[in-house]
This record gives C-alpha cells, structure tokens and sequence, in this order.
C-alpha cells in the first residue's frame, strides 16, 4: 500500500509547548482521524504538512518533499482550514472565477455541480450563509479541482447532526469513487470519525499516544467498574489509566478478552473514541 503522506521526526517549539517528534503515515485510500484535547497539537501538525510553518523533520505528500514541491504538491490537495476562507464579500458565483487563477484543474462544472447538490445559492453573499452553508461551500471549493487527497481542520465542528451527516457522507462518496485517495481529518467530534475513519491518531501534549485501526481501538480497549478491593487486585500492568470517585473506580485497559479471562469478569464496557481521550488526558496512572 503506498503512502499519501509521511511524517518522519516531526518538532515544533514554541514558548510553552513542543510538537515532539512525530512519526506516522496516510495511506492511500484511507481516512485517518486526528484527535487531541485543544493545544494538543493537531493545527500545528497540519500546518507543517502544507509548509505554512517551520518545523524540523521530513515530511513527504505524495512521495515528494513538502517544501521542494510545494506548489505542485498542493495543486492536487483539497484544504479545508477551520480559520481561513475566501472574503464573505464575494458569493459563490465570484468564488469560480477566482479559484480559476489559482487552480490549472479547477473544474468550473464540477464546482456548479457541487453548489447545485449542496443547495447553495450563487448569488447570495458569503456573509450571508449559514455556518453550515460556508462549511458546505468549503468543502465544494477544495473537491473542484480535482484533489488526490483531502486535509482538512474541524470541518464539522459547530455544526447540527444533519448537516454533519451530510458532510461525511460527501467525503465517503470522495474516497469511494478514487481508491487512491485519502483524507486527513482533525476533529473533536469523536463520534464521526467513528462513523468515517480508518485509523485514528490521538495526539497528547504534542506528542503520539497511539496510532491504531479504528476497529482495533473500539473493540480491544474496554473499561472495568470496580470497587476499593476489587480495584487493588488488578495487576497494575494491565492498567492504563483509572478515574475515582467516591465509591467505585472506573479503569481503562486494553486486551479487552484476555482481561476478562484473566480476572473472571462478566462484563467489561465498552468505551467510546472519546471515553478513550478522556482517560489518557485526565485518567490517573497506578
């Protein structure tokens, strides 16, 4: 399987936080999910993938330097940035004509396509879009010229679950009409990328905690509910993290069957992308 995008010893200081030696992968055909508490790192990390910071480490999109190839890399990248867009002053219609200077694909029927699909007027004023509507016409901008791959910042964030589904169904659309290509996806929002992702990977204090299959991280972590006694039995290597109040524990493991075999439990919950955070972030260590 070849990678869209490479990552190798990935760093970034700033005053009071370090991006620290990232290492991972996109695959072709994939979606990855990138999650992480605010300030984790998960910007920083794209950023440095379209060369709008400077970072020390390797980084490869489509099997060239980010730097080097820059121009030509990001000529077959869709972006969709959670802090950046075209003036509100312009409409949809306005929109075309500019895009068409930046893009030697753009394509102008494509683009009317999608604003016809996503039931966004031409001649109305950005400014005068819904939050749900600018996202949508976003989205439409980085898909009509043609993108081999899609890097893109919360774009569900803020918004109402229909129109959520409605986004992800686009990008599941994206990846199965082309088996080549991939998206990059940050998010807060757990529960999509539980619905849309591959892989997930989770970024702490600028740091990977793991990078793992979806499947796996759903169906192998699970999460015991125990008392003082039974909470002091458990051999503390099997134990990732745990949260405390005031009668019972509630502690995150992985190996999810040979912990319950192990100990003879009947039940062993089953956590959620967003459980898992929690407990990395404020789960205690043993």
């Amino acid at each position: 399987m070849k990678n869209t995008i490479e990552v190798k010893n990935l760093s970034k200081t700033y005053s009071g936080f370090k991006l620290d030696n990232l290492n991972f992968t996109i695959p072709e055909g994939a979606i990855v999910g990138l999650i992480g508490e605010n300030g984790a790192g998960k910007t920083t990390t794209i950023k440095a993938i379209l060369n709008i910071i400077k970072v020390t480490g390797e980084i490869e999109v489509f099997g060239q330097d980010n730097k080097k190839y820059e121009k030509k890399i990001k000529e077959d990248l869709g972006v969709v940035l959670d802090d950046s867009f075209l003036s509100e002053y312009l409409t949809a219609k306005q929109i075309d004509k500019v895009m068409r200077k930046f893009y030697k694909n753009w394509d102008q029927n494509k683009y009317f396509t999608y604003l016809k699909e996503f039931q966004l007027p031409e001649a109305k004023l950005i400014k005068e879009y819904s939050s749900g509507m600018k996202m949508k016409l976003k989205i439409a901008t980085a898909l009509s010229h043609n993108p081999k791959a899609l890097i893109l910042d919360e774009p569900t964030s803020g918004l109402d679950p229909i129109i959520r589904n409605e986004i992800l169904d686009i990008f599941r659309k994206y990846i199965l009409e082309d088996e080549s290509r991939s998206i990059l996806l940050s998010s807060h929002i757990t529960t999509d990328l539980e619905q849309i992702a591959d892989y997930i990977i989770f970024i702490h204090q600028g740091k990977i905690i793991f990078n793992v299959p979806t499947i796996d991280l759903l169906e192998n972590y699970g999460i015991i509910k125990c008392n003082e006694k039974e909470f002091q039995y458990l051999d503390k290597i099997d134990i990732i993290s745990y949260k405390k109040d005031k009668y019972a524990y509630q502690v995150l493991v992985s190996n999810k069957d040979n912990i319950k075999k192990k100990y003879k439990l009947t039940v062993i919950d089953k956590p959620t992308i967003e459980d898992i955070m929690l407990f990395y972030v404020k789960g205690e260590r043993k």
